[in-house]
């Protein structure tokens, strides 16, 4: 069972980023922003929000078409590097 490769995603494809942090239009917008920076023609109707119980984080999900494992990478590293993000996913 050691020798058993993960699963190798094929590009182009949809790939959905979680993105959890401090509730607020800046977390939206700062989102919307790099999404928009990496992804050619991003559509911003595939954007999903839910808001923590009592309203003080987010948890927002853009799926995007990604292209290949550099887009990703540049994705997950623009928003670890805000305050505002706790988690990406």
């Amino acid at each position: 069972m050691a020798d058993m490769e993960a699963p190798k995603i094929e590009f182009p494809c949809d790939y959905p980023i979680k993105v959890v942090g401090k509730a607020g239009a800046e977390l939206h917008t700062l989102v919307l922003e790099v999404m928009e920076i990496h992804t050619e023609g991003f559509d911003q109707t595939r954007i999903t929000i839910r808001d923590s119980r009592n309203r003080n984080f987010q948890a927002i999900t853009a799926t995007i078409t990604a292209t290949g494992e550099p887009q990703l990478q540049a994705i997950f590293a623009d928003l670890k590097v805000s305050p505002l993000v706790k988690i990406v996913l």
